[in-house]
């Protein structure tokens, strides 16, 4: 069992920045694959960027190619998501999810753990 609980989430204007946390319990964070995913209100669940066990290979949606970066530090047991250039349109409860397999993964079907979520507001 993988407990993953996110931070870093606020309030930002239009064009600023925010880094998001996600710290894992447990000794195996190493070789999950991980990811972010967001909902905003009366939209479904996307995912938003990827990352394999290594960080080797990533993968973004491309609403936020060049604007987020994901990475991980597996001997802090955290993965993160630095967010630039804020728009309004990025307004959404952020979650990170873990996956057994190590690989990156597309769907939110792929994945076996979940945060309980972080809000981020973006204001114009």
């Amino acid at each position: 069992q993988v407990q993953l609980v996110e931070s870093g989430g606020g309030l930002v204007q239009s064009g600023g920045s925010l880094r998001l946390s996600c710290a894992a319990s447990g000794q195996t964070f190493s070789s999950y694959g991980m990811g972010w995913f967001r909902r905003a209100p009366g939209k479904e669940r996307e995912l938003v960027a990827s990352i394999n066990w290594s960080g080797g290979y990533t993968w973004y949606a491309n609403s936020v190619k060049g604007r987020f970066t994901i990475s991980r530090d597996n001997t802090k047991n955290t993965m993160y998501l630095q967010m630039n250039s804020l728009k309004p349109g990025d307004t959404a409860v952020y979650y990170c999810a873990a996956a057994r397999q190590g690989r990156l993964y597309y769907s939110g079907n792929d994945y076996d753990y979940w945060g309980q979520g972080t809000q981020v507001t973006v204001s114009s």
